[in-house]
């Protein structure tokens, strides 16, 4: 990042209010900036039970349904005007996996994500955010 301009911007979904608020300001600030922006959401391994994990048929079925739905925040961005927009779907625990895997691999200069998540037990024992912001290589902005 060349004397503090964002030419690339990261942003975190799934279909919390908070998420739906941080894809909104990421849309805005990539539109306003003329930056590439690069959509993220991950396919949480931990919400299935056993037999879901251990049946092929049935993680390839809830990929390819999270990858349809990253598909329309995409086309919301082009939509909006943005040039250069991609959609990155991943496997695990959404924040260790952006931080370790996606950032690594897109190289943005700013991720965006919201303040919570859908999930139950994050909201209670420490959120996504919190650790994200913590660890994450680069500036992270939480929106509620």
């Amino acid at each position: 990042m060349e004397n503090n301009k964002i030419t690339h911007i990261l942003v975190g979904v799934d279909d919390s209010a908070d998420a739906l608020t941080a894809f909104q300001y990421a849309m805005h600030r990539a539109k306003e900036e003329q930056c590439k922006l690069t959509i993220v959401s991950i396919l949480e391994n931990d919400d299935m039970n056993i037999f879901q994990a251990l049946d092929k048929d049935y993680v390839h079925g809830q990929r390819a349904d999270l990858e349809k739905h990253i598909e329309k925040y995409r086309q919301l961005a082009l939509e909006a005007g943005i040039k250069q927009v991609n959609a990155v779907v991943a496997e695990g625990d959404p924040g260790d996996t952006i931080v370790h895997d996606v950032i690594p691999a897109v190289e943005p200069d700013l991720l965006i994500v919201g303040a919570k998540s859908k999930q139950g037990i994050s909201k209670h024992f420490g959120s996504q955010a919190a650790y994200m912001a913590k660890y994450a290589p680069i500036s992270v902005l939480v929106v509620r």
